[in-house]
């Protein structure tokens, strides 16, 4: 991977000359680093990987069958240029761009501008947007760049994305950026596999355990009946069996080698600078399913931008990037010696390292993975309402007395029949712990009083990190600070903070061992499309009944986090919602047209977690 980007796409195949920086944009010192890259770069990369010239404001595109080498395995996948390294394109704020993107494979694609407000028939999704591009022509994109920032694109298209296509953006705002760095470096993670992504599907729909490595053992058993008792041990699997899920059920599918620009940790992606220097590194998870936590050991982090949205300066340690999220860090290396990036995936199941390095061929350390981390009951709670949990579900509790619950931990409450708790008066719960109780199924709860529920957590104002408890807690590296939402303040307001007219409720739902992901108990293929109206703020309000952690993604509108800080809210794309959790988003409702409206993991979506959004009305 080179360590700058080309500015433009390729239509020739001469490299940049001393006298074409003006025309590519680039200043004379990124000229400079961009040139000395292109002369690092071994002679069999040159020619995919080298700064190439088009017209200012038009790219070109193609949609290419490569062969993808991860030092582990090599597959074919799906890239754009002939190139198995993610493609960068560098645009600026204000500038109105032509793309044409023709399609040389055997089957329909399309590329989503991730990220990107644009009009909705340039979105670049099939069935809503447009037809999609067919084998072998041409679609030409064209839309003005209203904003700033790092974003992505990637093909909306079966299964094209985690067999590889996928790119990065990077977005000049006008006037500069905000906080400054001196060098510049796109991180663009993805977790390739060996199997192609319909075959992946194949096999998650035959047997929803069939890439989990993880799976608890006899020696396990043993090991817990140990600490526990065998009673004790048989008992907690009990529970896991009746909800047919694991504890390690955390990632879907494993045996991935986890990327760095295309380059696996012995490939050792690699981006220079000199001591003392400020770097700016844009984190983008292009995974198909993947969380990543990610560090640089001896080295703060500080997060300047969340999404393409520059927020307060917030110094870190570690920070998780859901699938399809971006995070702008700066970093400042203060010796000549090599720093390690490293992306560890949330169930310490791959890992990738690449190098900050004074000069070519150094490489950081690879650690050691940390230990894996497993489920507990207190994440079941977002389980109660679904995947085959019928007779756990809290149904029917309509007047129950809970006058005397004061002070009662859940743990109390394990093994308890909720099934019929008629009569239920929750007047008087003050001092309940109930924070393992987040994300259970209310919804035949009618008539039940809430009014003194002292202690639990509301879904406004919280930080949407883990209910207590959970096995997934963020514990930062060496004990350090670990980012989360609350951390995340919007440096400067996009929108005029009004209350949102009215609520919409997503509930997260799912059955695993159907492998079935949907949205309110009801997949895309049967589901009605949600109706907004043009200038309304609407709230979006997930509950996540699942085990598992789901990053939504709303195409076309900025989704505002609520986070109790008004205007300065956190400004996303891609909201994650872990499990057991509930989290409310706001949306300003100015883009008229049909958007697409999803989790982002890519088996998820394509299993039914998917919506159509319809904007009513447009601008007077």
């Amino acid at each position: 991977m080179p360590l700058f980007s080309a500015k433009f796409l390729a239509r020739s195949d001469t490299a940049l000359s001393t006298s074409e920086h003006i025309s590519t944009g680039l200043s004379r010192r990124e000229f400079g680093l961009a040139a000395a890259a292109a002369l690092a770069m071994p002679t069999a990369l040159q020619a995919h990987q080298t700064p190439k010239i088009t017209s200012k404001g038009t790219y070109d595109i193609t949609v290419d069958r490569v062969r993808i080498d991860t030092g582990d395995f090599r597959t074919k996948g799906v890239g754009y240029n002939n190139s198995p390294f993610p493609t960068v394109l560098r645009f600026k704020e204000g500038e109105e761009v032509t793309i044409n993107v023709k399609n040389n494979l055997n089957e329909t694609t399309s590329i989503h501008w991730h990220g990107l407000i644009l009009p909705f028939t340039q979105d670049g999704v099939p069935g809503i947007s447009f037809n999609g591009i067919p084998p072998g022509e041409t679609f030409t994109y064209r839309f003005p760049i209203t904003q700033a920032g790092t974003y992505w694109f990637h093909s909306h298209s079966g299964f094209q994305e985690p067999d590889g296509a996928y790119g990065a953006i990077v977005i000049e705002p006008r006037g500069g950026e905000r906080v400054r760095a001196d060098r510049d470096y796109v991180v663009q993670l993805a977790d390739k596999h060996p199997h192609p992504g319909n075959r992946i599907m194949r096999n998650l729909k035959r047997m929803p355990d069939y890439y989990n490595r993880s799976q608890r053992t006899l020696q396990t058993l043993i090991k817990d009946s140990r600490a526990d008792s065998l009673q004790a041990a048989l008992q907690e699997r009990g529970m896991w069996g009746r909800m047919r899920m694991m504890p390690t059920d955390i990632e879907d599918v494993q045996g991935f080698t986890a990327l760095i620009n295309g380059q696996s940790t012995s490939q050792n992606w690699t981006g220079l600078f000199r001591a003392g220097e400020k770097v700016r590194l844009r984190f983008i998870n292009a995974s198909a399913m993947t969380y990543f936590d990610m560090r640089i050991p001896g080295l703060k982090m500080t997060v300047v931008q969340a999404d393409g949205n520059d927020v307060k300066p917030v110094e870190v340690d570690e920070l998780r990037i859901a699938v399809a999220e971006t995070y702008d860090v700066i970093v400042q290396p203060r010796e000549n010696k090599a720093y390690s990036i490293i992306a560890e995936s949330v169930g310490r199941t791959g890992m990738v390292r690449g190098t900050l390095a004074p000069r070519e061929g150094m490489a950081g350390a690879v650690p050691t993975m940390r230990p894996k981390p497993l489920l507990t009951m207190a994440d079941m709670g977002g389980m109660m309402g679904g995947m085959g949990m019928e007779g756990h579900v809290m149904q029917n509790m309509t007047g129950m007395n809970h006058a005397n619950m004061t002070d009662m931990k859940k743990t109390d409450m394990d093994g308890m029949d909720h099934s019929n708790m008629e009569g239920m008066d929750h007047s008087n719960m003050a001092g309940m712990n109930d924070s393992n109780m987040a994300g259970m199924d209310h919804s035949n709860m009618a008539g039940m009083d809430h009014s003194n529920m002292g202690g639990m957590s509301g879904p406004s104002s919280v930080d949407p990190t883990y209910v207590n408890g959970s096995g997934l807690i963020p514990k930062a590296y060496n004990g350090g600070k670990f980012l989360s939402y609350a951390d995340l303040t919007a440096a400067r307001p996009r929108y005029k903070y009004r209350k949102p007219s009215r609520t919409i409720e997503l509930r997260l739902t799912g059955n695993m061992e159907r492998y079935i992901w949907s949205i309110n108990d009801v997949k895309y293929s049967d589901a009605e499309p949600i109706v907004l109206n043009y200038g309304e703020r609407v709230r979006m309000r997930f509950i996540n009944e699942t085990m598992m952690a789901h990053p939504m993604h709303l195409h076309g509108m900025w989704s505002l986090v609520d986070m109790g800080k008004g205007s300065r809210n956190p400004i996303k794309h891609t909201v994650n919602v872990n499990p057991a959790m509930t989290v409310d988003m706001d949306v300003e409702v100015d883009e008229p047209g049909q958007w697409a409206f999803h989790c982002h993991l890519s088996y998820h979506a394509d299993a039914g977690m998917f919506r159509k959004v319809v904007v009513r009305g447009r601008p007077a």
